[in-house]
């Protein structure tokens, strides 16, 4: 049996370079990634952090996911832009076509990250280190934006190999360069080590990947649980987790915005939550998944937070039938108070390729056939090439917040 050879393909700076090449395209002339900038939320407003930065504002000690406000204040001449999700999608899918003609394993891990897996494929189309070569060359030549690809026999190793150094790189780490390429690493380096276990990690004094790695499994199971032992398969390049050619069934999704003035009529915060469930259901029917559990939450401008949900007997994924779930609730659940914060959430998912209707539920068939074909127009045309009625001189926006996906982590694995 063939070693395996795993690819992960990661975009530079993926929000910011896919913005400053939408913009060159269109004939700005001022390339977002030369100048410091960043992708965040709408600096007029009172919330937003930075989702993504170019490389000159590194001086300035700007981090991702810190507030606009603290970032304006570092860099005053800071240039930001809006998030585009549909912008976002687009590149991604056109990076996808280009992958497939390497490989017919292609795993999605995130809008900007990419799993291939070239085992048995040298034969047909050259060594790895010279593929990857290429696609990276292809991206770059053909879409305009720069990827970092690792390789390994392994999904961790690959993508561990992919943040070695950036941009515009390819990087192997295989097997035998462990010890030279990732032992030396500091311990937060590691995949799956976050803040709260690398200073766990750091007060017994295992500071990088290689003291982690020959520490006793059997102590680090008793000090961390299974995550310890997890982590220290990780430390020592162990992962069996294979390339799917789909994604795996996200465990929710959710959409919230900060408004900037006291919502207190039922009208307004009706229609922001439509603008918010457009986004949330549009995402649904892309990763062809439908809910079973819908929620509502909202925050007062005194900071008391409700929520409520409620489980739905037929899976769902069409806008109207979900707004008008959300709506109830939040009219169950509202009495009035002034309202600065509106969240939607869609969980218990499953996926659409046979939904059986309960004789009670009202037919959405035509309904969503024609959020099918509004999703392709957007996708085409961008996000705002359709919008609704009701949004016409309301001083809303037609599509509201970003979208949160809570996935399991699809290398886990527990190996002893």
């Amino acid at each position: 049996m063939s070693e395996r050879i795993i690819f992960h393909i990661d975009v530079n700076s993926a929000y910011l370079s896919w913005e400053a090449i939408h913009r060159l395209q269109h004939g700005d002339p001022l390339d977002l990634r030369t100048i410091p900038s960043i992708v965040g939320g709408d600096p007029t407003t009172r919330h937003g952090i930075v989702l993504a930065k170019s490389i000159p504002t590194k001086k300035y000690n700007i981090k991702t996911g810190e507030t606009l406000y603290s970032a304006k204040t570092k860099c005053p001449e800071l240039v930001i832009a809006s998030p585009n999700y549909q912008l976002y999608q687009r590149c991604s899918s056109a990076m996808k076509e280009i992958l497939e003609s390497y490989s017919p394993l292609i795993q999605q891990y995130s809008i900007d990250e990419y799993f291939l897996d070239y085992t048995n494929m040298e034969k047909l189309l050259g060594a790895p280190t010279d593929v990857a070569l290429q696609i990276k060359n292809r991206i770059k030549n053909e879409l305009g934006f720069t990827v970092n690809i690792g390789i390994s026999t392994n999904k961790l190793l690959a993508k561990m190999a992919c943040e070695l150094e950036k941009p515009d790189k390819v990087h192997t780490l295989f097997p035998h360069e462990i010890p030279s390429k990732m032992w030396p690493l500091p311990i937060e380096d590691l995949f799956f080590v976050g803040r709260a276990t690398s200073k766990k990690l750091r007060s017994r004094n295992i500071t990088t990947i290689g003291s982690l790695a020959t520490s006793d499994p059997h102590w680090l199971n008793l000090y961390l649980k299974s995550p310890g032992l997890l982590i220290w398969n990780y430390a020592n390049g162990r992962d069996e987790s294979l390339v799917r050619n789909t994604r795996s069934i996200v465990k929710g999704m959710g959409n919230s915005t900060t408004i900037p003035f006291d919502v207190e009529n039922r009208e307004t915060a009706h229609l922001i939550l439509l603008s918010l469930v457009e986004t949330v259901s549009t995402r649904l029917r892309q990763a062809r998944i439908c809910t079973q559990l819908v929620s509502v939450s909202f925050r007062t401008n005194e900071f008391f937070s409700y929520s409520h949900q409620r489980k739905i007997h037929s899976p769902i994924d069409c806008t109207n039938q979900i707004h008008e779930i959300i709506c109830q609730l939040f009219d169950e659940v509202w009495n009035g108070q002034a309202v600065r914060h509106l969240g939607v959430r869609v969980s218990e998912l499953c996926q659409n390729d046979f939904v059986q209707l309960d004789l009670f539920t009202k037919n959405f068939d035509r309904q969503r056939l024609l959020d099918q074909t509004i999703d392709q127009l957007r996708l085409r045309f961008g996000s705002h090439a359709v919008i609704r009625s009701s949004f016409l001189n309301s001083g809303l926006k037609a599509l509201t917040g970003g979208v949160i996906q809570d996935e399991d982590y699809p290398m886990m694995s527990s190996i002893l």
